[in-house]
């Protein structure tokens, strides 16, 4: 994958570092294959076709490198078979309520593998994990992101898994917890965002007083447009002047929602003044500025999360 990273402040120089990556082929041949029509929803990327300074892994990874020289950090590479420097670490994951696909009659939610993949790289580094959404409870799944083409091992492991499935069923509300309570932040997408967490006054008061505190806050996919009405502390958009990524235009319009959304996340960073970067459509592409993190689809949420622990492991 592409790991983009900048200083937290005064750098647009942007450092290209070779990541281990995400790239899950059996679940792009899936879709090649076996499930013609599911292949707009997620097409998968031709071989040979990473940008330079990329990797194509044999499976998910489980280690990988952040360095922000801001930060003096070196890069190092966190492991979470060995323990962090930290006694523990707790991280808020916030998900969405919404179920409706806009007019369509179609449902949405939050996307499994966004879910899943962080969920594990935390859990592996023995940190705690809190689940919230803005109604509480059980927080509606996209129904296609549990279908056989999309499923990963991390998802089927959440699924066979019964004590985070119980989690998942009861979550908390969002409204009942601060950052006070944990380390980092980290959102995964799905359409549900777009909808209710980007309007949340609630989520919009925690992103602007997590990074305002000094602790890291990570966005994949669809999530990075819930940073639309969050603002820096001079009253101007959060992400003007910041490296961003999240979902592209033409990711959307292969999934045939572009008439659909509220908005299309990339458009909206870059409206804002966001830094706007993007890798190949699917493949895993992460950017980091200072203590915001963003990964531009489903295949970089593992690797986002990942990026996260090691901000903190260097802390």
């Amino acid at each position: 994958m592409v790991l983009l990273t900048t200083p937290e402040v005064t750098a647009q120089e942007r450092i290209t570092l070779e990541m281990i990556g995400a790239v899950r082929m059996a679940r792009l041949e899936d879709v090649r294959g076996a499930n013609p029509e599911l292949r707009p929803a997620h097409p998968a990327p031709a071989r040979g076709t990473h940008r330079e300074g990329a990797i194509a892994p044999a499976r998910y990874p489980q280690a990988a490198p952040c360095a922000d020289p801001a930060n003096g950090t070196t890069g190092e590479v966190y492991s979470p078979k060995r323990k962090t420097r930290r006694a523990m670490m707790k991280i808020l994951m916030v998900l969405t309520s919404h179920d409706r696909l806009g007019d369509t009659g179609r449902k949405t939610g939050f996307w499994l593998e966004e879910l899943a993949a962080p969920y594990y790289v935390f859990k592996d580094a023995g940190a705690e994990v809190v689940l919230v959404s803005p109604k509480g409870g059980h927080p509606p799944l996209d129904p296609k992101s549990a279908e056989p083409s999309f499923q990963t091992d991390t998802t089927r492991r959440f699924e066979a898994d019964a004590a985070a499935m119980a989690v998942l069923a009861e979550t908390g509300r969002l409204d009942a917890v601060g950052h006070e309570r944990f380390d980092a932040v980290f959102y995964p997408g799905g359409h549900g965002p777009l909808w209710d967490l980007a309007e949340d006054l609630t989520s919009i008061k925690l992103i602007e007083m997590t990074l305002g505190a000094g602790k890291p806050l990570a966005l994949v996919c669809h999530a990075p447009g819930v940073l639309r009405h969050a603002k820096a502390p001079d009253g101007k958009p959060l992400v003007e002047g910041r490296n961003v990524t999240g979902f592209t235009n033409t990711e959307e319009e292969a999934v045939g929602l572009t008439q659909v959304v509220p908005f299309l996340v990339e458009d909206e960073l870059k409206r804002n003044g966001g830094l706007y970067a993007k890798g190949a459509d699917w493949e895993p592409f992460v950017v980091t500025d200072g203590l915001l993190i963003t990964g531009q689809n489903p295949a970089s949420s593992g690797p986002a999360a990942e990026c996260l622990v090691a901000r903190l492991a260097n802390r």
